[in-house]
């Protein structure tokens, strides 16, 4: 284990422990949810969406204890500008002159032998947890192929999350299984003809059925969204006045090769589920405020345009935690088919289901089904405010904290590992 990997793995202890935390007004409260989701698997479909499992691979140590170096060698370049940039190209840094979160957070110096004891009392208590049994059953565990991170893993929950009984934490553990790649998927999904299991990298076990297209209704967070389409709407036509940076980059960004290559670039206002630094939130409070009222999960909430006489091809995403809503916001108009008839121009396949944006109006679905897009106006661009979030229908607020958690500790591992461009892991 490197030794930034072990500060930081310290720090994260001695903070979530009550001998060396301050007092705590809530325990499980967070301003701001979210957070990472790099590809689990990396022999996905180039065409696959924007995944949301864990880096690193199978929790082995080749995927997560290479060098900085190395790193940043192999990181391929995704898109026209690589989607390693994107990260910086959102916040609009000089990434040169600054140093990183995780590295300013690590100022606190521990005696090396108080560091060790105390992980090691730690991980033979957390050993016997729902979480530390789900570990054990790698076939790495314990030994120098070991993902540290994974490693650690049951200490850092039991710390954070002392009162969470095995019970609370049974479908987590079984997440953790299926990025080890211990862990089985349920039937259900597995004979779906439409839901391609194979592509699932980051996997929570009893969700239960599941629908291509569920009722927007049934949350409020689209009540809020279609209440206030007309001044959200503003707001997005506000946001095109100062879509470019004071660098002068634009904020329509490009968040996979997949959409850059099918038209398909988004104004970020969440990325991982954090706010973009000098973003100018002040054009659009109510947009913000609204997307706020749900736990934001691995990928974007923004606005997508998408280009005339172009689409998302065929994909799915690999995270059954999370779900999609889009609203229309300029829809382009009807145009006539082949045989003379008025159909709309802009539409999603889910699934078998086909449907079609309307202004002010929202889709939710699950994109763990095959799904695709295509503008089919000549010259009218499609928009839609986009929100990806961990699935209030079906997870309990606890599980939703704690895969939070999870998430903001992988992301800041890999940090801590070196990774140079830690954007080029998420999505």
């Amino acid at each position: 284990m490197t030794r930034s990997i072990t500060a930081l793995a310290a720090t994260c202890l001695f903070l979530s422990t009550d001998a060396f935390a301050p007092p705590k007004t809530s325990q499980h409260h967070r301003h701001s949810p979210s957070r990472n989701h790099s590809s689990l698997n990396d022999k996905k479909k180039s065409t696959t969406g924007g995944g949301g499992g864990f880096g690193g691979g199978f929790g082995t140590k080749s995927s997560s204890s290479s060098t900085s170096s190395n790193k940043k060698k192999n990181t391929p370049a995704r898109g026209k500008s690589g989607r390693a940039d994107l990260l910086s190209a959102l916040n609009d840094d000089d990434a040169s002159s600054k140093k990183t979160k995780a590295e300013k957070s690590f100022s606190r110096t521990f005696v090396k032998s108080e560091q060790e004891q105390i992980l090691n009392d730690l991980a033979a208590r957390s050993a016997t947890t729902a979480i530390g049994r789900a570990v054990a059953k790698s076939p790495h565990y314990n030994t120098p192929d070991m993902d540290p991170f994974w490693q650690l893993l049951p200490s850092l929950i039991s710390t954070k999350f002392p009162s969470a009984s095995d019970e609370d934490l049974r479908r987590v553990a079984g997440m953790v299984e299926h990025s080890l790649g211990v862990g089985k998927l349920d039937e259900d999904v597995v004979n779906d003809p439409w839901r391609p299991h194979e592509e699932l990298h980051a996997y929570l076990p009893g969700m239960g059925e599941t629908q291509p297209f569920m009722d927007p209704g049934q949350l409020e967070l689209c009540r809020l969204m279609s209440e206030n389409y007309e001044v959200i709407k503003k707001e997005y036509e506000a946001l095109l006045e100062e879509r470019f940076t004071p660098r002068g980059k634009d904020r329509f960004q490009s968040v996979t090769s997949m959409n850059y290559e099918s038209g398909w670039k988004t104004m970020v206002l969440f990325y991982n589920g954090h706010r973009i630094k000098d973003f100018p939130y002040h054009l659009c409070p109510v947009t913000t405020r609204i997307l706020e009222t749900v736990p934001l999960a691995g990928r974007i909430a923004g606005f997508n345009r998408q280009q005339p006489q172009s689409g998302i091809p065929l994909h799915s995403d690999g995270n059954n935690m999370w779900l999609t809503c889009q609203m229309g916001i300029n829809v382009p108009p009807e145009i006539i088919n082949e045989n003379g008839e008025s159909v709309p121009a802009a539409h999603i396949r889910v699934g078998p289901e086909t449907r079609h944006w309307k202004a002010g109006e929202c889709l939710l679905y699950d994109t763990t089904y095959e799904h695709e897009t295509f503008n089919a106006h000549p010259t009218e661009e499609r928009v839609v405010l986009h929100v990806d979030f961990f699935n209030i229908l079906k997870m309990t607020k606890l599980e939703i904290e704690v895969l939070q958690y999870i998430y903001d500790m992988r992301e800041q591992f890999m940090k801590a590992e070196g990774v140079a461009k830690v954007g080029a892991q998420v999505l």
